[in-house]
């Protein structure tokens, strides 16, 4: 049974929109994550890889996530990212969320360091753990090997659930591989644990998964977040749904990600200011973006007001 205070559902890596100068557009954020919620989202995992985490300052961040409780988002749907290369920072983000209260934390490893040991990986995650000392702390184990070159292998997952019980909630698996997250939710069935992508949402839910956290959530909300609660209420006729999703996934797949979910927003809304990504991101050039929003018309895709 996974724990009661854990997250579930689909919760969403929001997108953070730049102004041309390259600076945080707070007030975009903001109203794109009211968006979200209104549209089907269960919550915000915000500060991801979606969201151009590693481009931004922890002060950067903090004023965001201020931002968002500012304008009335209750902690209870955040989950903010909090995991950096450095312990300090870390520490810092994370204590700051918990100090807000919210759902949890989602935590990368120490990253830059390749081949590293379990046992550094261990080390990364508990002396975070120790140093908040809160029993508010919820940590969702953030497992991106594609991405970070690290990762948390079962028996690392293992050692850290024995250690902190209380304090491990859950783990996205952005690995792509079914096969690892089926695995971990299978040897962990006392944790939340989501999909980093709905191509893997139905299967997910059947093998006793949370949700998912998806960075097409950011433009396909309402879809994913349908089939989801579609699922709890007992429909057992899903496979089409699930289908349809996979496929818009897949399209959205043929472009460079961030780049082109900003390019689906800036189209949807016409605000072409939402094309804007920080270096070393490169927004998606006209034609791209033209091939992608057909791709997605002949989908049926439901654009993002």
């Amino acid at each position: 049974m996974t724990k009661p205070h854990a997250c579930r559902g689909l919760w969403v890596p929001a997108l953070t929109p730049f102004t041309a100068d390259l600076a945080v557009d707070a007030s975009r954020f903001i109203s794109h994550c009211e968006w979200l919620l209104a549209n089907g989202a269960s919550g915000l995992a915000a500060f991801g890889t979606t969201s151009e985490a590693n481009s931004l300052s922890s002060a950067e961040r903090m004023a965001l996530l201020d931002g968002l409780i500012e304008a009335g988002i209750s902690p209870a749907a955040l989950m903010p990212g909090t995991g950096c290369c450095a312990l300090p920072e870390t520490e810092t983000l994370t204590r700051h969320a918990v100090d807000h209260g919210c759902a949890g934390v989602l935590l990368l490893p120490p990253f830059y360091y390749k081949g590293v040991s379990d046992d550094g990986l261990y080390a990364g995650i508990a002396q975070v753990i120790d140093r908040i000392a809160d029993s508010r702390l919820r940590v969702y184990l953030y497992h991106i090997p594609p991405m970070a070159g690290v990762g948390f292998s079962l028996p690392l997952i293992e050692r850290l659930v024995r250690d902190f019980p209380d304090t491990i909630a859950g783990l996205k698996d952005s690995s792509g591989d079914w096969s690892n997250t089926a695995a971990v939710i299978e040897n962990f069935p006392n944790l939340a644990i989501f999909p980093g992508s709905e191509v893997f949402l139905l299967d997910g839910l059947r093998a006793g998964g949370a949700g998912c956290i998806s960075a097409t959530a950011n433009i396909n909300t309402a879809a994913i977040g349908a089939l989801y609660q579609a699922y709890q209420d007992g429909d057992p006729g899903l496979d089409a749904d699930q289908e349809k999703l996979t496929k818009i996934r897949r399209a959205a797949e043929t472009q460079p990600m961030v780049p082109g979910l900003k390019a689906v927003i800036a189209h949807a809304r016409s605000d072409p200011e939402w094309l804007t990504t920080r270096p070393p991101l490169v927004s998606l050039q006209s034609e791209a973006a033209t091939n992608l929003t057909e791709a997605l018309d002949a989908l049926d895709f439901t654009w993002p007001s």
